[in-house]
């Protein structure tokens, strides 16, 4: 795992901050940071952003495609110890926002509890409905995160 950035050196594209950046913050690369969706359309739910400033794709540096490739696999074994999702779909709408960064989406063929909270995936197994949401409180979020940065080690 690289060393991780400190947030008051760096600087946050709208898309971080629309998604609650710095608070939000799991962990941040050199060229991306995964943020925890604050709205939990499944269990783990989280953003992953770009840092250059590219409203297209194809627009990445060579350096941010490279380190993709190490933060997809630290993702997806991150999210399966935290979460043991049966899939996850990576989704790059940029409709609204316009930075460059994927929604990962754990989905689940059946309830999964964390906490106190059980977390639903009504798409399953199909498209993951974006209209649903897993209602959390601000401290559930923290503990989502602290439960992914545990295990992101």
């Amino acid at each position: 795992m690289p060393d991780k950035m400190r947030p008051d050196t760096f600087v946050f594209n709208d898309t971080m901050r629309k998604f609650g950046a710095p608070h939000t913050i799991i962990y941040q690369y050199q060229h991306w940071s995964i943020l925890l969706r604050p709205v939990q359309l499944t269990l783990g739910s989280i953003v992953l952003v770009a840092h250059d400033p590219a409203s297209a794709f194809s627009e990445l540096s060579q350096a941010s495609f490279t380190e993709l490739h190490k933060i997809t696999a630290h993702l997806e074994s991150a999210l399966g110890r935290a979460f043991a999702y049966d899939k996850l779909n990576y989704l790059m709408l940029m409709m609204v926002d316009p930075d460059v960064h994927f929604h990962v989406i754990p989905r689940y063929a059946k309830p999964k509890k964390f906490g106190n909270i059980e977390f639903t995936d009504p798409g399953w197994p199909s498209a993951p409905d974006l209209s649903h949401i897993n209602e959390t409180s601000s401290s559930t979020n923290l503990n989502i995160i602290d439960h992914i940065k545990i295990c992101l080690v």
